[in-house]
C-alpha cells in the first residue's frame, strides 16, 4: 500500500535520511519514536512531499514517484491525494470556523460544491466530538479541540493513509488523551497511519509496529512489546532507559 525504497534527503550538506527502506500494509498503524534531530518529522515531510528527498522512490496506493527524475506539480498532487497530514501545530485558517476549516480542502483542492462538503464536514467534526463546535473560530477552542479539527480537516481528503507529526506536543497534559482517544478510533476503524510521537503508551497499545530512528536510519522495527521490552539494537535500548529515568 505505502512502499518507500532507498530515500534520502539533503539539507545542502547535511543528510538527514539516509537510506530509508519502508513498507506499511493497508490497516496498519505505525509509530516512529527517536530522539530529536533523528528524521523522524522529516520522512513524514518527505512522504507527503512537502520536503522533496535528494533521491529515492515512493509508492502510495499504486500512485508512484521516483525522486531521481525530475518531479512536476502533477506527480505532486497525486502524491498528496493519497495522504492527509496531522501537525504538531494546528495550522488552522484563524478565519475561518471549525466548519470551514473541514470543508475548505474539499472545496478548494477538491473543487467539490460547498453543498456537498459541508454534510461531511459536519459529520466528521462530529466524529472528533466537536459537533456543537461547527462555528466556533480556532482562539474559541482549547488546544486539543483544535487539533480535533485537524484530524477533521485531514480526514475530510479522504485519504488512503494519515501522517501524524507528534500531534500531542504542542497540548497541555490534560488535553492529550482527548487527542489521543480520537487516533484510537481511526486505528480501530482500520485507518492506515504513521504516528511519530514520545507518547509511548499509545504506542505500545496502538501500533502494529513500532519504528525506532536515530541518524537518519531506522536502526530496529518491530512488534511494540519485542522492541519496548527486548530491544536488540544499543542505541534503542540506550534511548528507552533515558525515557523511564
Amino acid at each position: 500500500m505505502l512502499s518507500i525504497k532507498n530515500l534520502h534527503m539533503n539539507f545542502g550538506s547535511l543528510e538527514v535520511l539516509k537510506g530509508i527502506d519502508l513498507n506499511i500494509e493497508k490497516g496498519k498503524v505505525v509509530v516512529v519514536i527517536g530522539p530529536s534531530g533523528s528524521g523522524k518529522t522529516t520522512l513524514l515531510r518527505c512522504l507527503n512531499v512537502l520536503e522533496t528527498p535528494s533521491k529515492g522512490q515512493l509508492s502510495i496506493n499504486n500512485q508512484d514517484i521516483d525522486f531521481s527524475k525530475k518531479i512536476t506539480r502533477k506527480d505532486i498532487s497525486a502524491i498528496r491525494g493519497q495522504t492527509g497530514m496531522v501537525f504538531q501545530t494546528y495550522n488552522l485558517f484563524p478565519h475561518l470556523t471549525a466548519l470551514e476549516n473541514v470543508m475548505e480542502g474539499p472545496v478548494t483542492v477538491q473543487k467539490q460544491d460547498k453543498k456537498k462538503a459541508r454534510p461531511k464536514a459536519v459529520e466528521l467534526l462530529t466524529k472528533v466530538g466537536l459537533g456543537d463546535k461547527l462555528d466556533y473560530y480556532p482562539f474559541q477552542l482549547s488546544g486539543g479541540q483544535q487539533q480535533r479539527v485537524g484530524i477533521a480537516r485531514a480526514l475530510a481528503m479522504n485519504p488512503e493513509v494519515i501522517l501524524f507529526d507528534e500531534p500531542t506536543s504542542s497540548l497541555d497534559p490534560e488535553l492529550v488523551g482527548e487527542v489521543l482517544q480520537v487516533m484510537k478510533q481511526l486505528a480501530q476503524e482500520g485507518m492506515t497511519m504513521i504516528v511519530v510521537t514520545h507518547e509511548m503508551n499509545f504506542a505500545r497499545d496502538v501500533a502494529d509496529e513500532v519504528l525506532f530512528m536515530d541518524g537518519g536510519h531506522i536502526l530496529e522495527r518491530g512488534h511494540p512489546e519485542d522492541v519496548f521490552s527486548h530491544p536488540e539494537n544499543e542505541r534503542t535500548k540506550q534511548f528507552l532507559n533515558l525515557l523511564s529515568e
